[in-house]
């Protein structure tokens, strides 16, 4: 690490990995900090979970506890703190960002879903959180002020006694794809927001010149604060990329891909040892970088805490109060029963169109703006009725906290995919309505509309696990159209591209062996959740109201 290098203040030592450490069984007076040590508390991907785990009461306590030995203690986030649970959602951030106020979080970044909730209520986040957001990679080429970068900093250097120590914030390019894309545009559809993301290089670059400001200003060390991750996917922006291709780094804190890494050492541009650390998710753990008075520097995990502090859980608890309130409120109306199911109870979405399907895949189709949705007939689990809507109505349609996606596919693949969906056998037209039949791939759909013959046997083909194979010249699917911008309708082309959107479960895992998108180019990676999907369709394009349009299907799916 720079051993006796003169631009730092402080000697430097090169068995950076033997000062890693993992504590997973809790910690002791020895695994506090010295009285001289400086102290960085770090988290990343908590997605709201904050009475799991450590949680917040157990990182306040813990925090606490640190501040007994040592003045120099700093608090920081690397980002998707606000959105992944329903205490987010029901807030709109605003719940988890008034928590990391409480526990007095010092600096953070804007992961990837931090823009989830718009860019008007993210400049309210920032200000809520108490947090100041840094962020040397994000730019804006609008016209208009954004008020949400007025708060944003590409650096702040911070004096522990007569110690500088710069932080730096980099928030990932993929924000754009992983978040909601419309967000980042003009009214006229032009992306007016720029992450660096060209290529690496300009990345790189950005990092650079701000680290080069850093020890220009006097900092003897250089933390960076990401939300960049170390999945191959995200080459060339992960975390160990931009140290190997920067100088001057001590340690990169990271976010974004979930991983749990106490303590990796990457060589920098100069052949020189830079630390990698990220906590994982859902404050499993809590992270714990140490700069020593002699100026070595250790970083390790903090997987278990005891103790809680008593004004944080109060608080918690006063907060899921208030999201339990929440569920029970009326956030829209319906003029119609949205179903799931027969009267005797049969699951008709997992056989046939139904008006909930309809209604799902509109949303997802809405939001996303692709051409055409597909939503599995399994993943919607719960009537609307006629009357008040409520927020945990919304969760109960869609429970599991997938998340949107859209990706590029040909016509074949569509085609491909609504012959998997309906290999099995389909109650015909004169079995009515309780015929039994169930397959949970079975596609709701929107933006196309189509056959499905019975009288044809399925020539789908899958391997041992289910997955789709391929499928023989004679379909049970026919006469697949494409709802057009005019409200026409015009024959799907097999080797014409269109954008697809439905759900991380189906479209990146394959769900429900309907395999044929896993390998496709996403334009939205993993952006807004399942249920605030259909939370924002209702209010931005029904406005607040599912009126007579859904009382009963649509015919888009035709069984005969």
């Amino acid at each position: 690490m720079n051993i006796g290098t003169n631009k730092k203040k402080h000697p430097r030592f090169s068995a950076v990995l033997l000062a890693s450490v993992l504590l997973l069984g809790g910690c002791n007076a020895k695994d506090l900090p010295k009285a001289d040590d400086i102290v960085i508390l770090y988290t990343n991907d908590v997605h709201c979970a904050v009475d799991d785990d450590i949680g917040y009461a157990g990182l306040a306590a813990y925090k606490h506890e640190c501040e007994e030995s040592t003045p120099y203690v700093t608090l920081v986030d690397c980002g998707d703190a606000l959105q992944g649970d329903v205490i987010g959602t029901v807030s709109k951030g605003e719940y988890p960002a008034e928590l990391m106020e409480h526990a007095g979080y010092d600096f953070a970044v804007l992961g990837n879903h931090e823009f989830g909730y718009g860019m008007e209520q993210l400049d309210r986040l920032m200000e809520i959180s108490g947090a100041q957001y840094l962020g040397c990679n994000i730019k804006y080429t609008g016209k208009d002020d954004e008020a949400f970068l007025s708060r944003l900093l590409p650096y702040k250097i911070v004096s522990y006694g007569d110690v500088k120590v710069a932080f730096i914030g980099v928030s990932t390019p993929e924000s754009i794809v992983k978040s909601v894309p419309k967000y980042f545009c003009d009214e006229s559809g032009n992306y007016v927001y720029d992450f660096c993301g060209g290529s690496g290089e300009e990345l790189y670059g950005c990092v650079q010149e701000n680290v080069d400001a850093c020890l220009k200003d006097g900092a003897e060390y250089v933390l960076v604060l990401a939300h960049l991750g170390t999945d191959e996917s995200s080459s060339p922006f992960t975390s160990s990329e931009l140290i190997a291709n920067t100088r001057g780094i001590d340690a990169v804190l990271d976010g974004h891909s979930h991983s749990e890494i106490p303590c990796d050492i990457v060589k920098n541009a100069d052949g020189e040892n830079v630390l990698l650390s990220s906590t994982g998710t859902g404050l499993c753990n809590v992270g714990s970088l140490t700069i020593t008075a002699n100026g070595n520097i250790r970083t390790g995990l903090i997987g278990a805490y005891p103790d809680k502090d008593s004004e944080m859980a109060d608080c918690i608890e006063s907060m899921e109060e208030k999201f339990e309130d929440e569920l029970a409120k009326s956030v829209a109306v319906s003029d119609v029963a949205l179903t799931t199911v027969s009267d005797s109870g049969i699951r008709l979405i997992r056989n046939r169109e139904t008006n909930l399907g309809d209604f799902c895949a509109d949303a997802y189709r809405a939001v996303s703006g692709a051409d055409i949705a597909l939503v599995n007939g399994g993943g919607i689990r719960s009537d609307i009725s006629a009357g008040e809507i409520t927020y945990g109505d919304i969760l109960n349609v869609h429970p599991y906290g997938n998340s949107l996606c859209v990706t590029k596919a040909t016509g074949q693949e569509i085609l491909d995919a609504l012959e998997m969906a309906s290999r099995f056998c389909l109650p015909s037209p004169n079995d009515g309505e309780n015929a039994v039949g169930e397959n949970g791939g079975f596609l709701q759909v929107s933006g196309l509309k189509y056959s499905i013959d019975t009288s044809v046997e399925s020539t789908v083909e899958t391997d041992e696990q289910g997955n789709f194979l391929s499928c023989g010249a004679d379909r049970r699917v026919k006469n697949v159209m494409i709802l057009e911008e005019d409200g026409s309708y015009k024959e799907l082309v097999p080797d014409k591209v269109y954008t697809v959107a439905s759900h991380n479960y189906l479209i990146k895992e394959g769900g429900d062996g309907l395999n044929m998108f896993m390998d496709n180019e996403l334009t939205v990676d993993e952006g807004m959740i399942d249920y605030e999907i259909l939370m924002t369709y209702l209010a931005d394009e029904l406005n607040g109201t599912v009126g007579d349009e859904y009382a009963m299907p649509q015919k888009r799916i035709e069984i005969k």
